[in-house]
């Protein structure tokens, strides 16, 4: 009579032990399923709202409503804020964008906001300006697309904005002040200090671009900007960070890898 009840008892604590189990793995499937559903950029837009497509597709110096997700934040001053942002289609460059500091700490990556402003465009660069925004539910943090290859092609362009990865690249010469060579330079020509931007020339298939620290995006106590102080010249680096333009591509650099 013990052992028949020893033994049921046992085959009851093995159901009530599958059927725990049973729901943490629900649990965690829950979990999973969520964290990737808040990973996914939203396809549809609001009503009013562009598609990534008709932003580009529109006119400079006209208006535009888009909705997208800030990717990284550069700078804030005098309530205003210049943001890198990207939806599912493409990304977006805000420049000096009316915040007030409350509402700036509120826009951490990820942060979807929906933005009505005018489209402009500065030395290649096309942005966002005179804008005001307002902050959605809604959180996606893009992948760096390896954009290597569209170097020195006319594809690159489509990607300006967008969070990005280049890979096995060589650290070339660039010339200092006294015509010396050097890995790197403070400001474009030389001419800056500790806590200026990082201008450093880097090459794939023979030919040759300039990158930047920019020092609102990554200050000088950034792990970027001492990798970039570090380098060599001949170092083959991996780097991440978001395509600005200036006449031509010169990507605002966020991490640097030296293989």
């Amino acid at each position: 009579m013990k052992k028949i009840s020893v033994v049921l008892l046992a085959m009851l604590l093995s159901l009530g032990l599958v059927a725990c189990n049973k729901d943490k793995d629900d649990n965690k499937k829950e979990e999973t399923t969520t964290t990737v559903a808040e990973q996914k950029a939203d396809v549809e837009k609001s009503e009013g709202v562009m598609t990534y497509a008709e932003y580009a597709a529109a006119a400079l110096e006209s208006k535009v409503v888009i909705e997208a997700y800030v990717q990284d934040k550069q700078s804030w001053w005098d309530n205003k804020v210049t943001l890198y942002a990207q939806d599912a289609d493409g990304a977006y460059f805000m420049y000096e964008m009316a915040c007030t500091e409350e509402d700036f700490a509120k826009l951490v990556p990820g942060t979807k906001i929906k933005v009505t402003g005018y489209k402009a465009e500065w030395s290649g660069e096309v942005e966002i300006i005179d804008a005001t925004f307002e902050i959605l539910e809604g959180s996606y943090i893009a992948k760096a697309e390896d954009v290597t290859a569209l170097l020195g092609t006319e594809d690159l362009v489509k990607k300006q904005n967008m969070f990005v990865a280049f890979k096995d690249m060589k650290v070339e010469a660039s010339k200092d002040a006294n015509g010396n060579d050097v890995p790197f330079l403070y400001k474009w020509n030389g001419s800056g200090q500790d806590g200026d931007d990082l201008y450093f020339n880097v090459s794939s298939n023979g030919k040759t671009y300039t990158f930047t620290v920019e020092s609102y995006l990554r200050d000088k106590t950034t792990d970027v900007y001492a990798a970039v102080k570090n380098l060599k010249i001949g170092d083959t680096v991996d780097m991440e960070g978001f395509l600005y333009w200036y006449d031509a591509p010169n990507p605002h650099i966020t991490t640097v890898t030296v293989k």
